[in-house]
């Protein structure tokens, strides 16, 4: 199971063949997909400020994948995470913050192209 980050959703809004060609082989291999509900709001921000047609196709996409919990051991992950990112003096993003916590705390990997993921203890990385 893979926990898709805002990145790769925009990439593949856009097209972008990298995107693209991974969206398939999940396709392919019917690996089960799901979205955080901070990577979907990021989406959904672009498809809002974007409106028309960009913001169906944005709509459409995030409504289609089911949704991790943002439940309260996933809380306690982003405590944990954020005191620990804080205490090394590399911080995430809150948005990233709450990404990587439910994701580590549903036992995902992260399909991202952003590399400031790679600061997370534990957080399994795909990038495409």
């Amino acid at each position: 199971m893979v926990s898709l980050d805002s990145s790769f959703l925009i990439d593949l809004l856009a097209g972008e063949e990298r995107a693209v060609a991974k969206a398939q082989e999940l396709d392919r291999t019917a690996e089960p997909r799901f979205i955080t509900a901070p990577a979907a709001a990021e989406v959904l921000v672009g498809g809002y400020y974007l409106g028309g047609v960009y913001f169906t196709r944005t709509k459409t996409l995030v409504d289609s994948i089911p949704l991790l919990p943002f439940d309260r051991p996933s809380c306690h992950e982003a405590g944990r995470l954020g005191s620990a990112l804080a205490t090394r003096g590399s911080p995430l993003s809150q948005s990233d913050l709450y990404i990587a916590a439910i994701t580590l705390r549903h036992g995902e990997r992260l399909l991202t192209r952003d590399r400031g993921f790679i600061k997370v203890p534990g957080l399994n990385i795909e990038g495409y």
